[in-house]
């Protein structure tokens, strides 16, 4: 199977979708012209043309509306933010009517559409570029949130997320656009909402999604050199949450630890911690372990960045926690 990078999965999903369905088209802030501020649209406005991939001001809430109102009326835009924490410029028109639009008109209007985005931090970006609001959004009724963390489902779920009926907030990390892995040339589709076992294991079921998948299974690399068996979960979207994929998984491994970029208050972390320990409880045999970002702005200083976001070791020391092993 070939080999491409994550942001060639994506633009191959929207191309694929654009080819298909002339309603969709993608807008955003420098998808056209500049072929994409990641890359990610590049060659799109040469095969579509202008008025498919349209280049929008530095105006979140103004092309927001504009895709809300295409959408109501039969086209599935792309929203493309260049970066999430954009977004909340927009939020009104994401929350306020695309998610509430099916809803408040009695069923006769629906929002086909996705916004799509990097999201969490990229580096030394600071604070107001380096935050995860997957949870935010995943708080709202009337919207699908995914968040994938590799090409294959990168693209996969993309592809679904256009043709769903439902407003749609895709999340990626600026950090993962470069990232290899296989694809099929074929045509695939992922359903949202259907949790992935990236690994297996009898121990400990971790759970995460997007770019702190790297970590989870990386923790779990190092937990094998200790006998620890980790069971892996890639969520790969938020809301829905797979949660009969984690009981069933808690059912063999009895422990649970959640990681995830985000704070820890009101986190999807906490939602799973909640769910599984009222669902779950009889077979837990530990409390529920979450790893989160520290619960501050994300600093500058690259030592300050790795004290405050989930790591390896943060992730093997909460496993060790929930098997009674010593830290």
């Amino acid at each position: 199977m070939r080999t491409i990078q994550f942001r060639e999965a994506l633009r191959e999903a929207m191309s694929e979708e654009m080819r298909r369905d002339p309603k969709v088209f993608l807008m955003g802030e420098e998808v056209a012209q500049y072929n994409g501020a990641y890359k990610v649209s590049q060659g799109m406005l040469d095969e579509f043309g202008p008025e498919r991939v349209i280049d929008t001001p530095i105006a979140e809430l103004g092309f927001a509306g504009i895709g809300v109102g295409a959408s109501m009326n039969g086209l599935r835009p792309i929203v493309e933010f260049m970066t999430f924490n954009f977004s909340l410029v927009a939020i009104d028109q994401v929350i306020n009517s695309a998610a509430k639009m099916m809803s408040m008109s009695g069923g006769q209007y629906s929002c086909p559409m996705v916004f799509r985005g990097p999201t969490g931090s990229a580096g030394m970006l600071s604070s107001q570029h380096s935050q995860n609001f997957e949870n935010w959004y995943a708080n709202t009724p009337g919207l699908k949130v995914v968040v994938p963390s590799n090409p294959y489902d990168a693209k996969g779920l993309l592809k679904t997320a256009i043709r769903d009926n439902d407003p749609v907030i895709f999340m990626e990390s600026e950090q993962m656009y470069g990232d290899k892995g296989e694809v099929p040339e074929e045509e695939y589709l992922i359903p949202i909402g259907v949790a992935d076992i990236k690994r297996e294991g009898k121990d400990v079921t971790i759970v995460s999604f997007g770019k702190m998948m790297k970590v989870a299974l990386a923790a779990a690399e190092e937990l094998a050199k200790d006998g620890v068996e980790a069971e892996v979960i890639d969520l790969r979207s938020v809301r829905p949450i797979d949660y009969k994929c984690i009981i069933e998984s808690v059912k063999r491994t009895n422990r649970l630890v959640v990681v995830e970029e985000a704070w820890p208050l009101a986190s999807i972390s906490s939602e799973i911690a909640f769910n599984i320990q009222h669902n779950a409880f009889d077979y837990l045999d530990a409390p529920v372990k979450r790893v989160t970002c520290r619960d501050v702005p994300l600093p500058y200083a690259p030592t300050l960045i790795e004290a405050s976001l989930p790591n390896v070791q943060r992730v093997v020391e909460a496993v060790k926690a929930v098997t009674y092993a010593k830290a």
